[in-house]
């Protein structure tokens, strides 16, 4: 299918809608076209410019189309194949039973004539290229193959009667589904061998051949690829895992330092903390016992000072009683009354005193 300019444009080597084949130069649409098996326009997009494009990209990475073409092409070959093999059995129904002997000798007329039209073919087309020597030199097999099929011919002949040689004269080719005769001239031969049919069926079969080894040998390094990806990868996630585990070793071994560490920290702490509560409270009570002391020395010596006033009281008084009596009994009764009086007065300032 042919593009306008517009659709040019817009669609890409990579469309679905463009043909692989055409852009490996194997397309059956192309390589047939005006043969007796000329099968129209194709249902997909032909371009050259495409063509171009997808040869420039393919030299840059693998874009694997050679996958797409195969299946085309031998989906083409299988169908080919298939009328063949109906050509055959319609052709053997309408041909009388041969001995398998016979069978044989007829085969081989036919494989020698299939040799003679190729090597004409080739003759024809080395001589075109201007290759008279190579030519010279296939035109002389031609002619030592020929007697080889006249040999042949009489020994077919000679091996079944003349109505049943009339009848057994033709043959499916193998290659385009043509039919051959047996008594073909060479002149029939070399333009059914050399024609654009049988040459372009050639082509399709061994690009297909191609096409299997070049799609085996990607499908192969594409197999190898992946696995050593895959290879690739478990080494990766061993080595991650490992280093996982070491790395959780690690942190474990951090997490028990820090523990440790916290421990004999928190150890310190407790033995400090204690040991500052213990000083706090030896502090304390040595202050409580000084404090007790202190207001125990100190009620100590008020109670002493006290009964040493209340002593020393105690013996004024007893000292001025004695007076008194002695006053009393030595003076009268009117000068102990003012000595009294004064005494009274004596001893309330010292009472006050105290």
């Amino acid at each position: 299918m042919q593009m306008g300019d517009e659709t040019r444009q817009r669609v890409k080597f990579t469309d679905d809608r463009v043909c692989k084949s055409h852009l490996l130069d194997c397309c059956p649409h192309d390589i047939l076209a005006g043969t007796r098996m000329d099968l129209g326009e194709c249902t997909k997009i032909h371009d050259l410019a495409l063509r171009a494009d997808y040869e420039i990209a393919s030299k840059e990475r693998d874009l694997f189309f050679e996958l797409d073409a195969m299946d085309h092409l031998e989906s083409f070959i299988a169908e080919c194949d298939r009328r063949t093999e109906l050509a055959k059995k319609r052709l053997a129904e309408t041909q009388d039973e041969i001995s398998a002997e016979v069978s044989a000798k007829a085969e081989k007329v036919h494989e020698l004539n299939e040799e003679i039209g190729e090597l004409l073919a080739k003759a024809e087309q080395l001589g075109a290229e201007g290759n008279v020597d190579e030519s010279q030199k296939i035109l002389m097999e031609v002619e030592k193959v020929r007697a080889k099929k006249k040999e042949a011919e009489e020994e077919y002949r000679n091996s079944m009667p003349a109505s049943s040689f009339q009848q057994q004269k033709l043959r499916i080719c193998e290659v385009c589904s043509a039919y051959l005769g047996l008594h073909d001239n060479d002149r029939r031969l070399a333009d059914h061998f050399g024609g654009k049919l049988h040459l372009g069926f050639i082509q399709i079969r061994e690009k297909l051949d191609q096409l299997r080894k070049t799609v085996a040998e990607k499908q192969e390094k594409r197999n190898q690829d992946r696995l050593r990806r895959r290879e690739e990868r478990e080494r990766e996630e061993q080595l991650s895992r490992r280093s996982g585990s070491r790395t959780r070793d690690l942190r474990r071994s951090r997490s028990r330092d820090r523990r440790r560490r916290r421990s004999r920290s928190t150890s310190r702490e407790r033995r400090k903390s204690s040991r500052s509560r213990s000083r706090d409270r030896q502090r304390r009570h040595r202050s409580r016992s000084r404090s007790h002391s202190r207001s125990h020395s100190r009620g100590h010596r008020r109670a002493s000072r006290d009964r040493s006033a209340k002593y020393k009281f105690s013996r004024e008084r007893a000292s001025r009683e004695e007076s008194w009596e002695r006053g009393r009994s030595e003076r009268g009764a009117a000068d102990w009354r003012l000595e009294s009086s004064n005494g009274k007065t004596s001893e309330e300032k010292e009472a006050g005193e105290i």
